[in-house]
């Protein structure tokens, strides 16, 4: 995604040359699917704009090196730097909400972008550097916001929280890889003249495709993560067992699970407790995350409602909160080790 600009040395045939622009055309479908998917949801403005940023990208990368257009090399720089900051700001917004005016926290993340502009005027030759820096530092700063697991993911659907945060440990990834790529090339054009340049280059932008489909793959039957080593070490405590009871109290009176849109922020606002004491408390007490805690209550629900009536196995996924088949089928067998359709069958035999 970064290495784009250095200078044309050679003038080699890009490794199949159409291949960024149907990247580009993947992601503006990719773009599609996820607008018309939240239009009736608050959108993730950040990672919208981060589709879009990386489709600009795959466009530039083919016309840079697949058609020679040396103007791209001025543009390319700028707006990889603008790459890290959106995938930050995306995940940022689902864990927690800033207290920094929007105007302040755009501004915050546009310096990698102006100092990479500033670097083009007076020192060309660290932009190499400055760009892995950001790429990498970006990458670390992600994967420290999710050091809790899905639970750090307060102001996520619960039934989503387990996909995004495969989903995000993939974009982190995906970051720490352009930035490798961006090495790679920067020592092939020291020491070989650029002579594997535009196969790295063109190799990485196969290796993006890999990593949207292994994401989109995760996504789809990614299981719950494990917990972090911190709540997992310490042994339950008095106000866990109390806070347990203060939640589970709330979701049975008031059906709090059948609200699909439910998460953790929203769940401590109704108990009137603090998220990472939910977090933790579930963590120590039962071995599992908030999301499988929450899951729990509405497959018992689901449970019951296809033991006493005959509301289709869709009507009751919809009722006890869920959204799609895969999640609660997915959901279903980890609760019970078995189908919605199996399960309903053996209680019809008793």
């Amino acid at each position: 995604m970064m290495a784009n600009f250095f200078p044309l040395r050679s003038c080699q045939a890009m490794l199949f040359i159409p291949l960024p622009f149907v990247v580009a055309l993947l992601l503006l479908i990719l773009f599609v699917t996820v607008l018309r998917r939240d239009e009736e949801a608050q959108p993730n403005r950040p990672f919208l704009a981060l589709i879009l940023l990386a489709m600009l990208q795959s466009v530039l990368s083919g016309l840079r090196w697949g058609y020679g257009v040396q103007a791209v090399s001025v543009i390319a720089p700028v707006t990889a730097a603008m790459v890290p900051p959106l995938a930050y700001a995306g995940v940022f917004s689902l864990v927690r909400t800033s207290r920094r005016s929007l105007p302040a926290r755009i501004a915050l993340h546009a310096v990698p972008a102006a100092v990479i502009l500033l670097l083009m005027v007076v020192w060309r030759d660290v932009i190499d550097l400055a760009l892995v820096l950001v790429f990498v530092g970006y990458a670390l700063a992600i994967l420290l916001l999710m050091r809790p697991g899905a639970d750090a993911l307060r102001l996520a659907p619960f039934e989503g929280a387990v996909p995004a945060y495969r989903a995000i440990i993939f974009a982190a990834a995906a970051l720490c890889l352009s930035a490798s790529v961006d090495i790679f090339v920067f020592f092939d054009f020291t020491w070989a003249h650029g002579e594997h340049a535009l196969t790295l280059i063109s190799l990485s932008n196969l290796a993006v495709l890999v990593i949207l489909g292994s994401a989109a793959a995760a996504a789809s039957r990614s299981r719950a993560p494990a917990e972090t080593a911190e709540a997992a070490l310490k042994p339950e405590t008095a106000e866990d067992k109390e806070t347990i009871a203060t939640v589970d109290a709330l979701m049975e009176a008031r059906k709090l699970y059948r609200d699909a849109n439910l998460n953790l922020d929203r769940l401590a606002r109704k108990a009137g407790i603090p998220a990472r004491q939910i977090s933790a408390a579930i963590n120590r007490a039962m071995d599992k995350n908030v999301s499988q805690y929450v899951n729990d209550y509405r497959i018992g629900e689901a449970c019951r409602l296809l033991a006493v009536t005959q509301k289709s196995v869709t009507e009751v996924m919809f009722e006890v909160g869920f959204q799609t088949k895969s999640n609660f089928n997915r959901e279903f067998r980890r609760v019970t080790d078995m189908t919605p359709v199996a399960w309903r069958e053996k209680k019809a035999e008793r």
